[in-house]
């Protein structure tokens, strides 16, 4: 997930948490009925298909087995195969696809992740044919916007790729979905079709593990992702309301929203199940 503030910058972490309302855990089996993560991909031609092949390659990195094979699947698919994948099952193959890849690029080029600028952009992963960078997973594909702008642009020059496979409906539980390699990212999950579901956990726990509310200064704290892609959550006031969606912010409290420091270290990101 690249942020907005200082989102390419090269070191330290991010600003220190600014009032805006004043204008590794081990990782656990895995039960899902998939291939197993260092067999042959078989073809993906339709939904179920590609989330298997997703979730194969996620489960292989999960369990540090060999990636050429599936990530091979994923490069040779044919372009119409993609045309399956929409809505939910577009999100979960994407959320999936977006942290295997970080973690793949993390083993094969770790140097990368001193610059975000050459990490963020760099090729990840192919996918039909089509060399995507982790921003364009995140950016052209799941969110559709401009990672600048504080998430209240749009992101221009969209070339063909993007324009026919990103999600019409960005969900800004996406952020707490998505793992770059950073400290403060929140736990990697295997999304599946039930990603509605799936992603109100994500959401739920990550939250709760990261904000906090001081009621007698009338601030609560909420991570930088937020801040960085607050448009995705309507501004101050749509995250209050979704801090009220998962009790943590009381019905009648109005705070003041501040952002957290981000801790980019690099760190082996913990795996949940959902």
């Amino acid at each position: 997930m690249s942020g907005d503030l200082d989102p390419d910058g090269d070191a330290g972490s991010v600003a220190n948490a600014t009032a805006d309302g004043l204008d590794s855990a081990a990782p656990a089996d895995d039960t899902a009925t998939d291939a197993p993560a260092n067999d042959t991909a078989t073809d993906a031609t339709d939904t179920d298909d590609l989330l298997a092949l997703s979730r194969q390659y996620l489960r292989a990195v999960r369990a540090d087995e060999p990636v050429a094979a599936v990530r091979d699947s994923l490069a040779t698919l044919p372009e119409d195969a993609l045309a399956s994948l929409s809505g939910p099952a577009a999100t979960a193959f994407w959320l999936n696809v977006y942290n295997a890849a970080t973690q793949t690029l993390l083993t094969d080029r770790p140097a990368l992740y001193d610059s975000r600028l050459r990490f963020f952009r760099a090729d990840a992963v192919t996918v039909a044919g089509t060399a995507l960078s982790l921003d364009d997973v995140e950016h052209g594909l799941l969110r559709g916007r401009s990672k600048y702008g504080l998430g209240y642009l749009p992101r221009l020059l969209r070339w063909g790729f993007e324009r026919r496979h990103s999600l019409s409906n960005p969900d800004p539980r996406l952020h707490f979905a998505l793992n770059c390699g950073a400290a403060s990212c929140p736990p990697v999950a295997t999304y599946s079709a039930d990603v509605d579901r799936e992603l109100d956990l994500a959401a739920e726990g990550y939250l709760a593990a990261t904000v906090e509310h001081d009621p007698e200064a009338g601030v609560v704290r909420v991570p930088a992702v937020c801040r960085w892609f607050r448009g995705d959550f309507g501004g101050p006031s749509g995250v209050r309301a979704m801090l009220r969606e998962y009790d943590l912010l009381p019905a009648e409290a109005t705070p003041n929203v501040a952002y957290l420091d981000w801790d980019w270290s690099r760190t082996r990101p913990s795996f949940r199940e959902l």
